[in-house]
This record gives C-alpha cells, sequence and structure tokens, in this order.
C-alpha cells in the first residue's frame, strides 16, 4: 500500500513541472496534425488507387 501512495505522490509531483501547452500553441499543433493527417490520407487513397488501376490493366 505505501508503494501506491509514493507512486501517487511522484506522478503529482513530476506533472506538477510539466510545461503544458498554451492553448493557442495546442490550436496550433492540432490543426498541423489534421492537415499532416489528411494530406497522408490522401497520398496513400491516390496511391493506392493508381496501384489498382496498374494491377487491372496488367490482369485485364
Amino acid at each position: 500500500m505505501r508503494f501506491i501512495t509514493n507512486y501517487v505522490r511522484d506522478v503529482v509531483r513530476e506533472m506538477k513541472k510539466v510545461s503544458w501547452p498554451k492553448r493557442k500553441e495546442l490550436t496550433r499543433y492540432t490543426i498541423t496534425v489534421i492537415i499532416t493527417v489528411a494530406f497522408v490520407t490522401v497520398f496513400f487513397a491516390v496511391v493506392d488507387m493508381g496501384i489498382s488501376s496498374l494491377i487491372r490493366l496488367i490482369l485485364g
């Protein structure tokens, strides 16, 4: 039981040291992640369609 108490106390102490992003930074980071994910999704969709078309041409 003592171990759990010490663990929680250490976690709380460390969390107080964390430098949390400000609202503006968090918004910017979130938008960056969403745009990156959208770009990668579109990129792989286009590559997938290209490869599928190429395979259909070869086997067709």
